[in-house]
């Protein structure tokens, strides 16, 4: 009786540590933790009103490319993002500050097969689309690329002004 108590304790004080240790809303080893404020931003509202900013990824001449790969945005603005894929392989659209891109990059080159579906990023099939809203509450220069292993370096990056 007491060996039950004891198992049953151990038991119960396991699982609670296993599920505090999960991000809140994930489970242990399930996408990526995203805070709610970033230095570039936080998730939008899909609810609220938001400026429509359409995206296209394509392959160019040997180059892959994101048109427009420049924008202004006010700061305090949300933005939906409508991305569209006009290319012939699967494509990314990651807005982050340029440091966390090119150091997230480099994890992609690790894990080629990483796939996103962040608050902050999407991948996109071929002739397909995806949408990202996202608010950006601070000024400053920040990044979109596309981090599948050698598609930044052909060109797939932008760059966002926040004034």
């Amino acid at each position: 009786m007491i060996l039950q108590r004891v198992l049953a304790t151990v038991l119960a004080v396991g699982l609670l540590s296993a599920g505090a240790l999960a991000a809140p809303g994930h489970k242990p080893g399930e996408g990526h933790d995203h805070p709610a404020e970033t230095a570039y931003g936080k998730p939008g509202d899909p609810k609220k009103p938001a400026r429509i900013v359409q995206i296209v990824m394509r392959e160019s001449d040997g180059k892959m490319l994101f048109v427009p790969d420049t924008l202004k945005i006010r700061k305090g603005e949300q933005v939906r993002f409508q991305l569209r894929n006009n290319g012939e392989v699967d494509h990314e659209f990651v807005v982050a500050t340029l440091e966390d891109n090119l150091k997230h990059m480099k994890e992609m080159e690790k894990n080629p097969d990483m796939e996103h579906d962040d608050p902050n990023a999407r991948r996109v099939k071929p002739k397909k689309t995806a949408e990202i809203v996202w608010q950006f509450t601070k000024a400053g220069t920040f990044d979109f690329s596309c981090l599948i292993p050698g598609h930044r370096q052909s060109g797939m990056f932008g760059t966002i002004v926040v004034e």
